[in-house]
């Protein structure tokens, strides 16, 4: 954070400025350290209610950077204190300064690290510690670096893929409210006043258009009791596993989220084996980072396997959620002891399979989501149009 001070020098002369501390007692030692008495000492506001957040990207910037200052020869601080300098967020400036002044003060970056594990994962630390033990940091930072950037570019794509068909399904439901709620009511006087047999969809169309208009408070109640009683079922273990469940076992977007799972786990075994991780703490990693509750289970008795002895492909064989031939390929990389370049492959493999399953996923949806855009809007309007057919051979 930035401090406003106000002190005097070793001559008696009054100068004021601005500093970076982690705390006031902290600008207060560096001043004191500089000849300074302090006469006043100010945080100076960020300028806004709430700390700018910091992004996955800039975390990717930042790693990058360290990767090329410490395979260079600089040292860890100075390095830290370069990317200080440039950088303009507030709240990653004071990330860095504190692990700047932990480095200084005889911590290892990785127990520095450790201190933010929203912006540093377990991954993340677990790699640089490992580089530690190693003298590799410079190397492992790129790694890192690359595997983040990857990770980036997999999330992005899922999003992109799942945008559009939810950008239909709003506007499906959008125009179903206008017929329903503005464009039905209009046409229901004229088709009770003519008397006239009316379709059993137009007669449907005007119940639930008159129970949406009637008793709209409860259909708001219900909504928001239903997205209330989601969100929180969500956060329950029987409501994890069922959510889980549903996103690997429904058509189209199931095989898609099922490769993204597996593509995550074997990139962060691949990059922990590579490392000098040991097996078990990487397989403890992959079941964390899977953000599946069936792929975590999968990689817990993985866990449970090798503890007793066997391999890793035995504890993934026979199991649907894996792939036969990835298992296969894992054992070869096991028998040969060369499982850090088999996974490192693999991976590459299947990201390749991610792209193709998403650019799979979102061919399918797109025909569908029109189709039932469709089928939806058309049924209201062929209700409304039917009676007025109806009234024109009448009227004829």
């Amino acid at each position: 954070m930035d401090f406003q001070y106000r002190v005097r020098d070793p001559l008696g002369n009054i100068v004021q400025g601005k500093l970076e501390a982690i705390s006031v007692d902290d600008a207060t030692q560096q001043l004191r350290r500089d000849g300074f008495s302090v006469l006043e000492l100010d945080e100076e506001s960020s300028g806004g209610l709430l700390p700018r957040r910091i992004s996955k990207r800039e975390i990717i910037y930042v790693t990058n950077q360290l990767a090329v200052m410490v395979d260079t020869g600089i040292t860890l601080s100075t390095a830290l204190e370069g990317i200080l300098k440039q950088e303009k967020n507030p709240t990653l400036r004071r990330v860095l300064l504190d692990l700047k002044s932990s480095v200084e003060g005889g911590d290892d970056f990785s127990s520095a690290l450790v201190r933010y594990p929203k912006l540093f994962d377990k991954t993340y630390v677990a790699l640089v510690r490992a580089s530690e033990a190693t003298g590799t940091l410079g190397t492992m930072l790129e790694r890192i670096a690359n595997y983040l950037r990857k990770e980036l570019e997999t999330r992005g794509k899922v999003r992109s893929a799942l945008a559009y068909p939810a950008v239909m399904l709003v506007v499906a439901i959008a125009v179903t409210f206008f017929l329903l709620i503005y464009v039905l009511p209009q046409f229901t006087p004229l088709f009770n006043r003519q008397g006239i047999q009316l379709p059993k969809s137009t007669l449907v169309m005007m119940y639930v258009s008159s129970m949406l208009i009637n008793h709209w408070p409860w259909f708001l109640v219900g909504t928001i009791a239903a997205f209330v009683g989601l969100v929180f079922g969500k956060r329950t273990r029987r409501g994890t596993q069922a959510w889980h469940w549903c996103k690997i076992s429904v058509p189209i977007i199931g095989p898609m989220v099922r490769k993204v799972a597996i593509s995550r786990s074997i990139r962060t075994l691949g990059s922990m084996v590579a490392a000098g991780v040991p097996v078990l703490d990487a397989l403890r990693l992959c079941s964390e980072v899977s953000n599946n509750f069936y792929y975590e289970r999968l990689w817990l008795h993985v866990v449970d396997q090798v503890t007793s002895g066997k391999q890793i492909c035995d504890g993934l064989a026979d199991n649907p959620l894996f792939p036969p031939m990835l298992v296969q390929m894992i054992s070869t990389g096991e028998e040969t002891g060369k499982l850090d370049r088999v996974l490192e492959k693999v991976s590459t493999y299947y990201d390749q399979e991610v792209d193709s399953a998403i650019k799979t996923a979102t061919g399918l949806i797109e025909p569908i989501m029109i189709t039932v855009m469709g089928f939806v809007v058309g049924g209201i309007a062929m209700s409304l149009m039917l009676p007025i057919f109806s009234l024109s051979r009448h009227g004829g």
